[in-house]
């Protein structure tokens, strides 16, 4: 990676500010899944051991101006449980209240910003907007790679008025996913799942150019079949995605592989009647919840073969019980793959905690867009804007 980390920089004695992605869960003013933060824990560590003071900011929701339910009040109070020390929490996230609180910091003490939020000029990726947040520091250190696909103040802006560099989570997550792009091992394997087509086009695209495989589940498989010619009965489908998924299949060819079998539902409900059939006998008035058993051990059989898998998407609506052995098996199969696995987007990252197989995963992304437009080559305006390594000459 060329872009500069926390490791090329003193912090010694200086202000640091940080931009993580705190968009945490919140419930009666307490965190109730607090994942985002300790990914974060590496990076504010090391900072405050090196003698550093810090400005933590983050967003948390859609706010569209100041709204005490997306205080990040809560959060201050989890991370000083986390870091073992008191977090002040600041009244605002700019001003000259804050300004007065940052350079009282002393080395080692730490300052949460209020929601960035809170201002619409966060969002709109303001230059003033930004200079104000840059008179906080003298550094920033960019650890929020689940909003480095946004051009947002904090983010992108920021950089025009000071250095902004790669935290521990940031570096991680580009070198993980650069690997994927440039270098990965062989057989290369990659599972996409979720509803859309629409939303994913670009990154199947992008792997069906690099991958050995590209395993397809999940509602996008229901649009794949239906464009094939198989009757799909009452199964999600995207009829305007139809045109593209053909293209794919043909550009695809045999990489693509789809559902061989699946279980279907006689309702969208998690009571609902289920059985499992070949995907060329779905009835009238049923619908499709998840992949079968069959395409299970096909699926399994090419993870067992790899090297390196990417995985985004569940394989079916594994929210309800019945229909979340297609998931929860491709899980464990990754997991026992031995192969090098990047795991990203929401539902994916939450099969495999619910699968109990989190902790034999070699990455999980902390960013489900982010991760999605990287994997699709595109620039990310939050890596972009960190400060590039000097090339030796």
């Amino acid at each position: 990676m060329n872009k500069m980390t926390v490791r090329d920089v003193d912090v010694r004695g200086r202000r640091v500010l940080v931009r993580v992605d705190f968009n945490v869960p919140i419930a009666d003013g307490k965190v109730t899944d607090d994942t985002r933060i300790r990914a974060t824990l590496p990076t504010l560590q090391y900072l405050l051991d090196q003698g550093a003071a810090l400005i933590v900011m983050s967003h948390l929701g859609r706010p569209k101006k100041p709204d005490p339910a997306f205080s990040l009040r809560p959060v201050a109070e989890r991370l000083s449980e986390l870091l073992g020390r008191p977090v002040q929490m600041a009244p605002d996230c700019v001003g000259p209240e804050v300004e007065a609180m940052a350079a009282a910091l002393q080395p080692g003490q730490v300052l949460l910003l209020e929601n960035l939020r809170f201002h619409p000029e966060e969002e709109k990726n303001d230059p003033e907007f930004a200079s104000r947040l840059a008179r906080l520091g003298d550094l920033c250190v960019n650890d929020a790679f689940g909003a480095a696909h946004r051009a947002h103040a904090s983010v992108e802006a920021i950089a025009r008025f000071i250095p902004v560099v790669a935290g521990f989570l940031m570096e991680k997550e580009i070198r993980y996913l650069s690997q994927a792009l440039t270098n990965p091992g062989r057989p290369f394997v990659a599972i996409l799942g979720g509803a859309k087509i629409s939303d994913k086009i670009g990154v199947i695209e992008s792997l069906l150019a690099r991958a050995d495989r590209v395993l397809i589940g999940g509602g996008m498989a229901n649009t794949f079949l239906k464009a094939m010619g198989y009757r799909v009965g009452d199964s999600l489908v995207e009829d305007e995605a139809l045109e593209t998924a053909r293209r794919l299949l043909q550009e695809g060819g045999e990489r693509l592989m789809l559902p061989v079998d699946v279980v279907i539902a006689d309702a969208f409900a998690p009571d609902a009647r289920a059985r499992v059939v070949p995907v060329d006998q779905v009835p009238d008035g049923w619908r499709i919840l998840d992949i079968g058993p069959q395409t299970v051990a096909r699926y399994a059989e090419e993870i067992r073969r790899a090297a390196f898998i990417v995985w985004n998407g569940p394989m079916g609506v594994f929210e309800f019980p019945r229909f979340a052995e297609g998931t929860f098996a491709i899980a464990r199969a990754v997991a026992e793959s031995g192969a090098v696995s990047i795991v990203g987007g929401g539902d994916s990252v939450a099969a495999v905690h619910a699968a109990g197989v989190a902790d034999r995963i070699t990455h999980i992304s902390t960013g489900g867009g982010a991760s999605l437009e990287f994997l699709e080559g595109r620039t990310l305006p939050g890596i972009a804007a960190l400060a590039d390594r000097p090339s030796s000459s």
